[in-house]
């Protein structure tokens, strides 16, 4: 019974057909599991980049009076007026 099942021609076709088509294809299982992996890895890029832009459009919102703009030059770029002294504090955290 099994060896007429082998030996029929649609039988083996069949089987060559389905190895074909889970590894050898263009399309194969092996391939669509790694484009399904790098189509999510691309989603979580995508939405990381959407969460960049909004804060960098609220920080640009921001910046846009002359106040905030000025701390932030202040605080980022350590900038002062002529009179001014800066210290810098630094503390360790490691402890």
């Amino acid at each position: 019974m099994i060896k007429k099942i082998f030996l029929n021609k649609y039988a083996i076709l069949i089987f060559f057909f389905l190895l074909w088509i889970l590894i050898f294809d263009d399309n194969s299982f092996y391939n669509q599991r790694k484009l399904r992996g790098e189509y999510e890895n691309l989603q979580n890029t995508k939405v990381f980049y959407q969460e960049q832009i909004e804060q960098n459009q609220k920080q640009l919102k921001e910046l846009k009076s002359e106040e905030s703009l000025e701390k932030y030059a202040r605080e980022q770029y350590l900038m002062k007026k002529k009179d001014e002294v800066i210290f810098l504090i630094e503390v360790d955290s490691t402890k």
